[in-house]
């Protein structure tokens, strides 16, 4: 990075706040003077403080500055610096006055001309450069407007034309792709000037009705990762197209891609990111594997999944039409959304067009790193937020998805994401928000943050609930501790508690207010599958395992709240031990559709169990007074859960159900709330939604390690 020499140093860190630093072999200086043009003022010094390489001193002027000025600082023997852009950036003052409304940042095309706008308050010269190849371009001056953007327009059809922002801060001109450009060219090099009138498909507007968030039941899927196996049967794999081709199946004829999601029943997929993110060569995609949490630029779609990612525009039309595909099949659409960091954040346009202003930094004014990648966004902020609720409803719009999963929410505040849900909701109201409300060392108040602690602020957004993963599964980051399904043991209450929705009326602690809060799981992208840790933590048979596997799966999709599948999971998905694949290759990440042949029986009572729980409401209450008022627990030995649904005939065509979890090697008894004739829809091998037998009685025995459903009609 280049450097400009200096005698001394001279920081804005508030609007009438100037920091200077001379180092002590240049000397100390009783006097400083500051001078914009012919302007000279006197620089009173309020405080001096020795530090181990330098003395600060800290002065204050009456009349605040403006920071897309230019000044410079004298100290007593005349010798002269330029004052830098400090820490003012990060001041409430500073948020307020340069705030720009608009939402016309970026480049607003339109066929006669084309109008670049970025926001750079503190730069003091902008260029708008047009690229015709990487050595051949030319430059057109910006003229600064209110509140800090920069703007000029070029006449004619700018459609396709490749641009860049540069801007000359503290002396130095940086160049940034623009964070708001729609296209990019391979790689994110530079953006694109795109009509999106060119990009249009037809959007299916007649899907299948949510009346509830907790209808939903989540598929999580990365686009490589669902064809490039090799008996997949798809022929443009780990892209796009390839997920949109129907009818797909493997070596022995069994559905594969797109076709085995229809076909297992779930209403929405969650796709993991599928902006432009780094750590992957688009001209290349067999060359790095990346699940895709290093983002570039966020509302342009990346290229690694696209046919021709040299044509800015191929990639916007094949992500478009894979979700219109999937909603042809009456399947929603969630995007995994990971405004918490970027890739790199010295490399990226933020950080270039306005430095320091869109990430944390700590109190010794180095950048926070609670995400661990090395950068924390701060959402906070007036022009962050902005950013992210505009590309929010850019995705929303432009592309007609069905909601968003926020990677690291923990890491943003309250009040953006809240923002987000109002604005959402105005659009889509059927729109599911979800996120990771994990606590992470980011400076932002406990009380900001959207975490799991918050839920109650944030009462319309899921979260992944750890507690049900945990209980169910065992610890994620302790392989030996086993969960329930695992043969563990776990307190009897505790089990009920995060079976009827982890809600604070069950439990002093609890985390929700209301089941569509609760996003149930045991596997997810992070972290080992749950074959992978039951191969660790259970000494046990394959079949003994196996069966382990499916009554984990099981409790996810008949305990209240929303249930979230990992792609796979329906087939005991295995990535060879690898607890972080996030850049292993396709053999570690791939969906083995080889062995989901093997697995049918599997996939088949998987499948059986997502209709059941889609069949009737009383799988999927509502609220938190729907489950007090039908839902209870049955006395059972510590080795089994059951739940008894009552008086549900308003909800779907059986007027009371009994669910029955047996963790246990043994078979064990289980007394029945009633005598009565009850029909068997699920037992240890069958899943069905028509009655698989009936018997009359007030006792049912369990086979060891299973699932029943019984059922009064």
């Amino acid at each position: 990075m280049l450097k400009v020499k200096r005698p001394f140093d001279a920081y804005l860190d508030e609007m009438n706040k100037i920091t200077i630093l001379l180092p002590h072999a240049y000397g100390t200086s009783r006097t400083f003077r500051l001078q914009e043009g012919s302007n000279v003022k006197d620089l009173p010094i309020a405080h001096t403080i020795a530090l181990p390489d330098a003395t600060k001193y800290e002065c204050f002027i009456e009349e605040p500055l403006d920071v897309g000025k230019y000044y410079t600082v004298r100290d007593e023997r005349n010798e002269e610096t330029d004052l830098q852009i400090g820490a003012v950036i990060r001041t409430e003052i500073f948020d307020e006055k340069y705030y720009y409304e608009g939402t016309d940042l970026g480049a607003v095309y339109q066929k006669e001309a084309t109008t670049f706008k970025v926001w750079a308050p503190t730069a003091r010269l902008a260029k708008v450069r047009i690229y015709k190849s990487d050595k051949e371009y030319t430059d057109h001056e910006m003229h600064r407007e209110e509140n800090g953007v920069w703007a000029h327009t070029l006449q004619g059809d700018l459609a396709g034309e490749k641009y860049t922002f540069l801007v000359c801060i503290n002396l130095i001109w940086n160049e940034a792709v623009d964070p708001y450009a729609k296209s990019v060219t391979v790689n994110g090099k530079y953006g694109v000037v795109i009509d999106l009138e060119k990009t249009n498909v037809t959007k299916q507007e007649q899907l299948p009705p949510l009346q509830a968030m907790t209808d939903a039941i989540l598929y999580e899927l990365h686009i490589r990762d669902a064809t490039i196996h090799e008996g997949s049967g798809v022929s443009k794999k780990g892209t796009y197209k390839g997920l949109m081709e129907e009818g797909t199946t493997g070596r022995n004829g069994t559905l594969t891609g797109l076709s085995h999601i229809k076909d297992l029943g779930v209403t929405h997929v969650e796709l993991l990111p599928l902006y432009c993110f780094g750590g992957v060569d688009e001209a290349n995609p067999s060359s790095a594997y990346n699940w895709g949490y290093n983002p570039l630029y966020y509302n342009a779609p990346t290229g690694f999944y696209a046919t021709n990612p040299s044509d800015p525009y191929n990639r916007i039309l094949e992500c478009k039409q894979l979700i219109e595909t999937f909603h042809e099949h009456g399947i929603r659409v969630i995007i995994d959304v990971v405004y918490n960091h970027v890739y790199e954040r010295e490399l990226s346009s933020f950080e270039k067009l306005v430095p320091g202003y869109y990430f944390r930094h700590g109190e010794n004014g180095m950048p926070s790193n609670g995400t661990g990648v090395g950068n924390d966004i701060a959402s906070e902020r007036k022009m962050m937020r902005k950013f992210i609720v505009e590309s929010i409803l850019y995705w929303l719009t432009e592309y007609n998805v069905d909601g968003f999963r926020f990677d690291l929410m923990g890491i943003l505040d309250v009040d953006t994401i809240n923002i987000i849900e109002k604005e959402v909701r105005n659009i889509k109201r059927d729109a599911l928000l979800l996120g990771e409300g994990w606590d992470l060392q980011t400076p932002l108040p406990l009380e900001e943050k959207a975490t799991l602690n918050n839920a109650n602020k944030m009462t319309h957004i899921a979260q992944f609930n750890d507690q049900f993963r945990d209980g169910i599964k065992g610890s994620t980051f302790h392989i030996n501790k086993r969960g329930f399904a695992f043969g563990g043991h776990v307190d009897r209450n505790h089990l009920r508690y995060i079976a009827s929705g982890s809600l604070l009326s069950m439990k002093e602690t609890g985390l929700f207010l209301e089941p569509v809060q609760s996003i149930n799981y045991v596997e997810c992208h992070d972290n080992m599958t749950m074959w992978d840790k039951l191969m660790r933590s259970n000494e046990e048979s394959e079949e003994i395992l196996k069966k382990r596997h499916v009554l984990a799966t099981a409790m996810v999709i008949l305990s209240q709240g929303i249930p979230f599948l990992h792609a796979g999971q329906e087939f005991y998905r295995t990535k060879q031990g690898n607890e972080n694949s996030y850049n292993a290759n396709d053999e570690i990440n791939q969906l083995d559709w080889d062995r989901k042949e093997k697995e049918i029986e599997t996939v088949n009572y998987i499948k059986g169990l997502i209709a059941i729980r889609k069949e009737h409401g009383a799988f999927r209450l509502q609220n938190a007074d729907l489950i007090k008022k039908h839902m209870t627990f049955l006395q059972t030995s510590p080795e089994v859960l059951a739940y008894h649904l009552e008086y549900v005939e308003l909800f779907g065509p059986w007027k009371e159900i009994v669910v029955l979890f047996n963790s246990s090697l043994e078979a064990k008894t289980v007394q029945l709330p009633k005598e009565e004739t009850w029909h068997v829809l699920v037992n240890e091998k069958q899943a069905k939604i028509e009655p698989i037998s009936s018997f009359r009685g007030k006792e049912l025995r369990l086979s060891p390690i299973s699932t029943y459903i019984l059922t009064i009609m």
